[in-house]
């Protein structure tokens, strides 16, 4: 059985949070100085996350066997916890944007039905490369979240804030998991880089249809006085810079790993600053497994 070239960290920690009480009386538009459409993609990616990660536990979860016993096997368990919590709270925040008019709903039910789909009509492997290349997108946007202050000041308030931060932490420290099951359980190189055209396609476009869908339902973004401004600056924030495509596009090159952008330091200040002795997220943290 093939290994991982590069080492998974071995202390994936499962933190049990809970925000529902603080995002109860979340705004409208929560993003910084109202912004419509910063609101509107949180939303969309927030909605998405629950059903996603459900599937990547699935993925991974099928060939958990197969690594039992080996220096994958708690990190994989670390891994299951890490995104069921995810999930369960992003539901909650879901909720919340669905009584403001969101269409979330809608949104969770699509993705939903459509992994149903992917996991009736592709095998186990192709599913958990789909995982492993969704997992690059979201290190690679939480990595962006916890180095750069100009994204962090697109969310505004405190509250999504600390449910984005907390959940980019997360989703950095456990980059690797998917990625090297994958390799362990003898995934092919052609296999990884071809899902991950795919999942380009799929990812970007899919979020972008949710974004229209859900401007479609607010009325503020028929106010031109709003919503083109609000569109210039979402089109010259990082989000959507060269900068995340490059680190996106880094994926399709042959010998690729997850580890190849070292974030330890980065992960290593945010743990203090989110959990350290004086951690801002340290009340809202029932336990740790």
């Amino acid at each position: 059985m093939p290994t991982p070239s590069t080492p998974t960290p071995p202390d994936i920690r499962v933190r049990r949070m809970s925000f529902d009480t603080s995002l109860a009386s979340v705004p409208r538009h929560f993003a910084y100085d109202g912004d419509i459409v910063a609101s509107h993609v949180a939303a969309c990616l927030s909605a998405v996350f629950p059903d996603g990660e459900d599937y990547f536990v699935r993925s991974v979860r099928r060939f958990r066997d197969q690594v039992k016993g080996s220096s994958l096997e708690h990190p994989v368990n670390g891994f299951i916890g890490q995104e069921a919590v995810h999930g369960r709270e992003h539901r909650a925040f879901n909720r919340r944007l669905s009584e403001l008019g969101y269409p979330t709903r809608l949104i969770e039910r699509l993705t939903e039905r459509g992994l149903a789909l992917a996991d009736k009509v592709l095998s186990p492997k192709v599913n958990l490369a789909a995982t492993a290349a969704a997992e690059h997108y979201t290190a690679t946007l939480a990595e962006l979240l916890l180095a750069e202050d100009g994204f962090r000041h697109l969310f505004g308030d405190q509250r999504v804030l600390d449910l984005f931060l907390w959940h980019a932490l997360e989703e950095a420290e456990h980059k690797a998991v998917a990625f090297d099951v994958y390799r362990a359980v003898g995934g092919s190189e052609r296999m990884r880089r071809r899902v991950m055209t795919g999942m380009n396609i799929g990812f970007i476009g899919g979020i972008t249809v949710a974004v229209l869908v859900s401007l479609a339902g607010d009325p503020a973004a028929y106010n031109p006085l709003r919503l083109i401004p609000s569109v210039v600056r979402f089109l010259r924030s990082p989000v959507i810079s060269r900068k995340v495509w490059r680190a996106i596009r880094e994926y399709a090159r042959e010998g690729f790993h997850p580890d190849d952008h070292d974030a330890v330091e980065l992960l290593a200040a945010w743990r203090e600053q989110l959990f350290g002795t004086d951690g801002s997220l340290k009340d809202r943290m029932a336990g740790v497994a």
